[in-house]
């Protein structure tokens, strides 16, 4: 993504620091201040203040260009610059921003001006794509509260939400990828990359803090420090620069040293195992570094295993708040409705049986009554526990959802039914 839009810096038809709603009109931020000031490196270092808003292209089926026109909803948390805020909606727009300013797809664009050249040939965007390799992973991820594998489903909603992690590839090809960036640019002795796009990528953007490590007791990873697409960060005098890719049942990292000349890359599969890309990158550099080994591994299954512990004690006080003998204050077929926000999209319940049911994009999942108009789904190991506090107009009328997502709670209003006029 990064390197994509450095090309297009290099043509001259975007500028890293010039507010990018001057070189892409139809781009629109929550605010005047936001549109006059974001820049195309604020969106790459999660630094525009507007926090990550992830259910809004998980497991729905919004196009690019929706997610695109979606960003003008998502008010801002903390000023512009003043806080690391993660956000992949930002590298959606980034990659609808190449499609804008070069006439071509993301995909299309990338695969003419990174994978074609450096001889990617097994790297591609899609699972489907994927399945026709004749190697390729199969997700699995240990079942909650055991250590027994089940393979899951591929998550397969990523056409829109593409430029921020739907590039699938294999350790050949992204060895290339890697000795590129560590090498000024160049593969086999031709500039791939024009050096001052690896340069820029590489500069610090925006600070962040060492609560992790005052957390968990360990400081062999210090002043982490994003830039555009990449940490870096000092691990035990040397300098080190990284990024992760995580998605359902398959996690990843490429990291390298500049200064030392050594890269690593990881795959894992399993989300009880991301962790161990860190564990394995660490080792390697520890022992290709002639350093003491550090006990990653067992340093880190301790905490899975207290996060394990936590999370089943915490399923099972779920519903320990609930209030006894409260009756919803309507029939439950006048909670039945469609009901909208513009970022979000549309959250529909319906009567199944003798229950509501939830649907939120692909999310499909049975609503029980807690106490009073709140409802709640089962905790679903796919998708998590949901729960949908109803409210009602002066009227009386149920009439919007309020829900907890993401950083805050998100409220849907109930649209007209479509039979009125």
């Amino acid at each position: 993504m990064r390197k994509g839009l450095g090309l297009l810096v290099e043509e001259g038809k975007l500028e890293w620091d010039k507010p990018v709603k001057q070189l892409v009109p139809s781009i629109e931020f929550y605010n005047n201040e936001l549109n006059n000031s974001v820049t195309i490196h604020d969106m790459l270092s999660h630094r525009t203040g507007i926090s990550r808003h992830d259910m809004i292209w998980a497991y729905s089926d919004f196009t690019r260009k929706q997610l695109f026109e979606r960003l003008k909803y998502l008010e801002p948390s903390y000023s512009l610059r003043e806080h690391f805020l993660y956000n992949n909606l930002m590298y959606t727009a980034s990659g609808y921003i190449i499609e804008l300013l070069s006439g071509k797809t993301w995909e299309d664009f990338t695969k003419e001006n990174i994978f074609n050249p450096l001889g990617m040939e097994n790297t591609v965007f899609s699972v489907d794509e994927m399945l026709t390799k004749k190697d390729y992973f199969v997700p699995y991820n240990e079942k909650r509260d055991t250590t027994i594998l089940e393979k899951i489903p591929y998550y397969i909603d990523s056409a829109g939400e593409g430029p921020d992690g739907s590039i699938i590839s294999n350790i050949n090809d992204l060895s290339k990828w890697l000795i590129v960036q560590m090498n000024g640019g160049k593969y086999e002795g031709k500039q791939m990359i024009p050096k001052d796009v690896i340069e820029a990528t590489l500069k610090p953007s925006i600070a962040t803090s060492n609560a992790s490590n005052l957390e968990r007791g360990f400081f062999e990873l210090l002043n982490p420090i994003y830039g555009m697409a990449r940490w870096t960060a000092s691990y035990r005098g040397h300098v080190l620069t990284y990024h992760g890719g995580d998605s359902d049942g398959i996690h990843s990292q490429i990291s390298f040293m500049p200064e030392d000349s050594i890269g690593v890359i990881v795959f894992t599969i399993g989300d009880h195992t991301s962790v161990l890309y860190n564990v394995i990158s660490d080792n390697i550099y520890e022992r290709l570094l002639g350093l003491t080994e550090t006990p990653w591994s067992q340093r880190w299954l301790a905490i899975y295993k207290n996060y394990k512990n936590a999370d089943k004690e915490g399923r099972k006080r779920a519903r320990s708040m609930q209030i006894a003998n409260t009756v919803p204050s309507h029939s439950l077929k006048d909670f039945c409705a469609e009901y909208e926000h513009p970022a979000y999209g549309v959250v529909k319940i319906s009567l199944k049986n003798d229950h509501l049911q939830y649907y939120f994009h692909t999310i499909d999942l049975p609503l029980n009554h807690l106490h009073y108009d709140i409802f709640d789904t089962p905790n679903d190991e796919r998708f998590g526990k949901w729960t949908l506090n109803f409210l009602t107009n002066p009227q009386g009328e149920i009439y919007k959802i309020v829900i907890p997502l993401d950083e805050a709670e998100v409220t849907f209003i109930r649209k007209v039914d479509a039979s009125l006029t």
